[in-house]
């Protein structure tokens, strides 16, 4: 028993905390022996032509606002062509970007099939039609910062790059106390993670949010992926290229409108991380692709695996620990208890529209781990469909500038 408590243990507290510290640690070796990471960039007469995707389902609400934003870009207009594809709306998304009035000189096009297939599906059909080196896919209801083209394309004079991810950032409203405490939080230390990955070799999958690559090493997908820009960017990488991560270019996104909306979003997260992981076996021969195993093995593939099957483990092994005796079983088993006391509470107050923000973690973090659970078992059983619920949003967007 005590064995198993141990692994667990170590499993979670490294998964959690100790591969930042060990990421952390090798990235100031790197830096030391080789520099701190520079970017050459372009310069302006070099800058290359880029496509701008906007995949948009049912966004009649948001469409308006995220051409304005696309419009605001500091990036040459006649070296950008905007894609926006609506497949599957049945509102008036389509109408609304045909007929927006778009200043002279701008290159858009319109891309709509009444049938709804997914978000892959959609984005598969559209790329014959893109003709530029860089791709760059953003979501509708995300707003873009102003010199996100630029700070992205920078990464592209580097020709080992093959993919660069943009950072996806959660508005914290004071009117979303729960919600917007965990995913930021959340959000905020997955930021500087792979901020920390991309320096020390590549990032390990992008978020959907707002990320590019280069046209040509574009790969068709398993119609039936879930998270395919996760997918998508670990293929780049598989085959020796890097995928960098630009903190200065960024997507806003509300955060969910609760915690019940968000787990949502979470649940077909983990079902999709756990069908990639089966789909990238050969990415875990750490002989094969090194550091890139490392950096997968440890960011991702815990996370969805071995770790929220330790969380439970451990607490279920430290009960006949604790009544043992052995007064430190005791106190880890009164620090679990307590942390999860936390979490009930920071469930309770939700329910109650509270804001004591410091029970939200450990409840967003709970509510977190069960998502796998239950994406396990979507995965298991084959009823994550790619043609997803969207979890709702708070109607409150933060500004967008630099």
């Amino acid at each position: 028993m005590k064995v198993i408590f141990f692994i667990c243990l170590l499993t979670i507290l490294y998964t959690y905390i100790g591969y930042g510290l060990v990421l952390f640690i090798l990235v100031q070796i790197k830096r030391f022996f080789y520099g701190k990471e520079s970017i050459e960039g372009f310069q302006d007469s070099e800058l290359p032509d880029v496509t701008f995707v906007v995949a948009a389902y049912n966004e009649e609400d948001w469409i308006d606002g995220k051409i304005k934003n696309c419009l605001d870009f500091d990036y040459p207009k006649e070296k950008i062509e905007f894609l926006f594809v609506t497949d599957g709306s049945s509102d008036n998304t389509p109408n609304r970007v045909e007929d927006y009035v778009y200043p002279a000189g701008v290159k858009w096009s319109l891309y709509h099939s009444p049938e709804r297939r997914g978000k892959i599906a959609a984005v598969e059909r559209i790329m014959e039609f893109v003709n530029t080196p860089i791709t760059i896919y953003t979501d509708a209801n995300t707003m873009v910062n102003k010199m996100a083209i630029r700070k992205i394309v920078a990464h592209y004079k580097n020709p080992k790059v093959g993919a660069v991810a943009g950072e996806k950032r959660v508005s914290m409203e004071e009117i979303d106390s729960a919600n917007s405490a965990g995913e930021g939080f959340y959000w905020k230390y997955e930021s500087k993670l792979k901020k920390w990955d991309s320096e020390l070799y590549s990032v390990v999958g992008a978020a959907g949010e707002l990320f590019s690559l280069r046209t040509n090493l574009y790969q068709a997908v398993p119609k039936d992926t879930v998270i395919e820009d996760f997918y998508m960017t670990l293929k780049i990488a598989m085959q020796g290229y890097k995928v960098k991560y630009e903190s200065g270019a960024f997507a806003v996104e509300s955060a969910s409108a609760s915690v019940g909306e968000e787990l949502k979003r979470k649940i077909r997260i983990s079902a999709g991380g756990l069908q990639a992981i089966a789909r990238l076996l050969p990415l875990l021969n750490i002989f094969k692709y090194g550091i890139l195993s490392f950096q997968y093995i440890s960011h991702r593939m815990l996370r969805w695996t071995l770790t929220p099957l330790a969380l439970a483990i451990l607490f279920f092994v430290n009960i006949p620990l604790a009544l043992s005796g052995n007064p430190f079983f005791v106190f880890t088993m009164l620090g679990q208890i307590g942390f999860y006391a936390l979490a009930l509470v920071g469930y309770i107050l939700e329910k109650r529209k509270l804001k004591f923000k410091m029970f939200f973690i450990p409840y967003y973090f709970c509510v977190m781990n069960y998502s796998v659970y239950v994406g396990f078992f979507r995965f298991i059983k084959g009823s994550q469909s790619v043609v997803w619920e969207k979890a709702k949003r708070l109607e409150k967007e933060e500004t967008v500038s630099k």
